[in-house]
């Protein structure tokens, strides 16, 4: 088994090596922000555990309508991810986690497995929010036209609108 003072000092080497930004949050205990465009950013833990290093982002809330279209989609979706998976948690919010053994817990595997936590977490925010939140986006977009307020971020949306 790894010390974990040496496991901790190994993260924080191949997390500045990486050029990421993250905050130390104790022993262990790693907070990354991964940048992004459909979500400007990914919050990510990376915490030594004695076995592996967890990785956990949350992605986005519990969905207001849909449960079985947005699960069937993770699910999917999971087939397609490398190092990490969608699990819920349990009031229904939807969070990737993953595990790294300690043994290729270094700066390529961190790369490989944050690298696809943003991937997912950023490419999938908008069809999430669309399968899991059409009638409030529906509802936003409207109040907003009818006070003449920007519709800027949800031109994304723009499609799920009816005349």
């Amino acid at each position: 088994m790894t010390d974990a003072t040496d496991l901790d000092s190994r993260l924080d080497a191949a997390l500045a090596e990486l050029e990421v930004d993250f905050r130390r949050h104790g022993p262990g205990q790693f907070l990354v922000k991964l940048p992004g465009t459909a979500r400007l950013e990914t919050n990510c833990w990376v915490i030594a555990r004695p076995q592996s290093v967890f990785v956990q982002a949350f992605v986005c809330r519990r969905p207001d309508e849909n449960h079985e279209g947005v699960y069937r989609f993770l699910l999917q979706r999971n087939a397609r991810l490398y190092g990490v998976h969608y699990a819920l948690d349990r009031i229904g919010d939807i969070h990737l986690i993953g595990r790294i053994p300690h043994a290729v817990a270094g700066p390529e595997e961190l790369d490989r497995v944050l690298g696809q936590v943003l991937e997912a977490a950023d490419g999938d925010f908008n069809t999430l929010l669309e399968l899991g939140f059409a009638t409030s986006i529906r509802r936003e977009w409207a109040w907003r036209t009818e006070r003449g307020e920007s519709l800027a971020n949800l031109k994304a949306f723009a499609h799920l609108i009816e005349d």
